[in-house]
């Protein structure tokens, strides 16, 4: 046996960003440790052991670093619970925020609605602005809130703009080499639903719904119709329909996917139910009329043609005299939720 001794967080960082197994049965790591109330901050004897068959590192890591609560707000007899987990798929520390509603329990698991968020956006934005928890809480919905991108890694030019980068995940997952952490597409579909199953068991991850707002309605969409039997109907507030013809979706998928613009379809909207086959989910978006980038970067009116041509029902309302801003979301978010409750509870 070979000992290490290190900070687990230090370790994981360079584990998941570096390294992977032989493809021959040589060695994989096995975690041997004292239970410690804080075990991300203290130093922990680590044992290399020979197993039977390879595997990667990240799929052990990720066993070790569950989810961690870093903060509780009790709200509308509910509670706002904030986590911090080390990602596998994005390889730095990401957090996330769930509204739990006062009827969830373990023994009353409750339904869920993802939200992603937009532009510059963390978790927090919705959470503290749109009074979403107060609809979730009668409705007895929880509301889960992931991050808008990963963060920390110092890529040049991560923050450049507000447009690209961090904060500017854009739910894709990048084939170009320099952005290759940037898989939120895959963070959320993937490794975010196992995360919560561990860290809120109150959660009933088998309904399951999405909505999101500009790039995170964009984000809802995608996943949703890339997804069609995980989530049970989609929503979208002001979303990016069409980013392959928009400067925000050009911008953005010329730097994460290339230049081959064939492979940027997988991530539109319109292009999606266009080609989509199986059973449609139910899909309700919301415009405001007043919206700064409605003609140049939205364009909603493409994703009715689209779905018209398709024959898949989309509900697109306009709303008049709304921008882009969280009052719009606030105005609309309970309609939203009754939406996607009566998929849920069906």
């Amino acid at each position: 046996f070979r000992v290490l001794s290190m900070s687990t967080s230090t370790l994981l960082r360079a584990l998941n960003s570096t390294l992977r197994l032989p493809s021959s049965p040589v060695s994989r790591l096995r975690i041997s440790s004292t239970v410690h109330k804080n075990p991300l901050t203290r130093r922990l004897p680590l044992v290399v052991r020979s197993p039977p068959a390879s595997r990667t590192l990240t799929s052990q890591v990720v066993a070790m670093a569950a989810a961690k609560e870093v903060s509780k707000n009790k709200m509308y007899g509910g509670f706002n619970k904030r986590f911090s987990h080390d990602s596998a798929c994005l390889s730095c520390e990401m957090k996330f925020t769930v509204y739990l509603p006062p009827t969830a329990s373990e023994s009353a698991k409750v339904p869920v609605v993802y939200y992603l968020s937009g532009l510059t956006c963390t978790d927090e934005n919705v959470i503290q602005k749109s009074n979403v928890q107060r609809k979730a809480a009668e409705l007895g919905i929880a509301v889960v809130c992931p991050d808008t991108s990963p963060r920390g890694h110092g890529v040049e030019g991560e923050a450049d703009s507000y447009d690209f980068g961090v904060g500017a995940g854009f739910y894709l997952n990048a084939t170009v080499e320099k952005w290759k952490h940037w898989r939120m597409y895959e963070y959320v579909t993937a490794e975010l639903p196992k995360v919560l199953a561990g860290a809120v068991p109150e959660l009933d991850l088998s309904k399951q719904s999405i909505m999101g707002h500009s790039m995170g309605g964009h984000g809802a969409l995608t996943v949703g119709l890339k997804n069609p039997t995980a989530y049970k109907s989609i929503s979208a507030f002001s979303p990016i329909v069409n980013p392959v013809n928009v400067p925000w979706g050009k911008k953005a998928f010329t730097g994460y996917l290339g230049e081959d613009e064939a492979t940027w379809k997988e991530y539109d909207a319109c292009e999606l139910i266009k080609a989509f086959k199986g059973d449609k989910l139910p899909i309700l978006v919301d415009q405001g009329t007043s919206d700064n980038f409605l003609a140049e970067q939205l364009k909603p009116e493409l994703l009715e043609e689209a779905a018209a041509a398709a024959g898949y029902p989309v509900t697109i309302r306009m709303q008049e005299g709304y921008d882009h801003s969280y009052f719009f979301i606030a105005s609309f978010m309970d309609d939203h939720l009754e939406f996607h409750a009566k998929s849920l509870k069906a």
